[in-house]
């Protein structure tokens, strides 16, 4: 029953997150820098190293619906994900093999580190969406390190040889639309975790109430101040998204780029094969690292607004 509540999951939060990138790719807006950076890149000639743009390329549309590159590469990993849950657990024996054994294993290990640091109350409520979180950005981290990712597509032949100007797929945590859709589905589930946790009335004492135990003057001044640090506490939390979405695109991005230029760097087959290799290797550790650290910072997020309601109904009991 789990495994196919984290491929339900998986499905869910990819879908949640394409559909902002449908949204954001439909603006105008997009159009018009695309279609700049487009003229501008053809003007440059093809002196210039082709990079990685940092705006996903419209494939197709359907119904005015757009769909990206980007996107494209997120349905396939989430396709892949959910098929290989459902072919690990359809058979499920006392003693696992294949399979399922990688599976439990990395489920069980995901959970017990988790348990570890939010602990056992908190892992029983979020731990579907923060294992679906760190299995959907590490294969889709590795996946943009497949050959072909990037680099196969529509373009034009010039004097440096074929050059793609609009890849067929693309890196999904390359694209900001795509980091940004997972950070604001977080940010859903912070919301309505830290609703049910703490009511209403308890989420805002979280944020705005006093800490101690003061009287008199004293305390006046406290509420004055912890208002005002309430303040300072929302503009960091509406500011999250902002910050795990750019964390991740920015390595992820950077990344892909300089395996791009370090293929580059030497003319032939020589330089484009051997040369990148040292770089694949530290990309594949950065694909887990990034993976680790979303995973992570949205758990301590998680965390740090339960525990204090946690503590109250300790307090409350004794």
């Amino acid at each position: 029953m789990f495994f196919a509540r984290l491929a339900v999951a998986i499905c869910l939060t990819t879908l949640l997150s394409a559909g902002l990138v449908a949204a954001e790719a439909a603006h105008d807006h997009s159009d018009g820098v695309a279609h700049a950076e487009t003229v501008g890149a053809e003007q440059v000639g093809h002196a210039a190293h082709h990079t990685l743009t940092p705006y996903a390329v419209e494939i197709a549309n359907v119904g005015g619906f757009r769909i990206t590159n980007s996107m494209l590469v997120t349905w396939i990993v989430a396709a892949g994900l959910i098929i290989f849950a459902q072919m690990a657990t359809r058979n499920i024996r006392a003693v696992p093999e294949g399979a399922q054994n990688f599976w439990e294993w990395m489920v069980e290990s995901l959970h017990d580190f988790l348990q570890g640091i939010i602990g056992v109350d908190l892992v029983k409520r979020t731990f579907w969406f923060f294992a679906t979180l760190f299995i959907f950005i590490l294969f889709s981290n590795w996946m943009g390190l497949i050959p072909g990712v990037g680099t196969i597509g529509w373009g034009t032949t010039g004097e440096h040889g074929f050059q793609v100007a609009d890849p067929l797929f693309r890196g999904a945590n390359a694209d900001l639309n795509m980091t940004f859709g997972m950070a604001m589905v977080f940010f859903a589930c912070w919301t309505v975790w830290a609703l049910q946790v703490n009511g209403p009335g308890g989420f805002l004492m979280h944020i705005f109430g006093p800490k101690g135990e003061t009287a008199g003057l004293m305390k006046v001044m406290m509420v004055v101040v912890f208002l005002a640090v309430g303040l300072l506490e929302v503009v960091s939390i509406l500011f999250r998204p902002v910050s795990l979405s750019f964390r991740l695109y920015g390595n992820v991005f950077a990344g892909e780029n300089m395996l791009e230029s370090m293929s580059r760097l030497v003319p032939g087959w020589i330089g484009s094969v051997m040369i990148p290799i040292p770089f694949y290797f530290l990309e594949v550790l950065v694909g887990l690292v990034q993976a680790l650290v979303f995973m992570l910072l949205t758990a301590v997020f998680t965390l740090l607004i339960c525990t204090h309601d946690d503590e109250g109904h300790a307090e409350g009991h004794h």
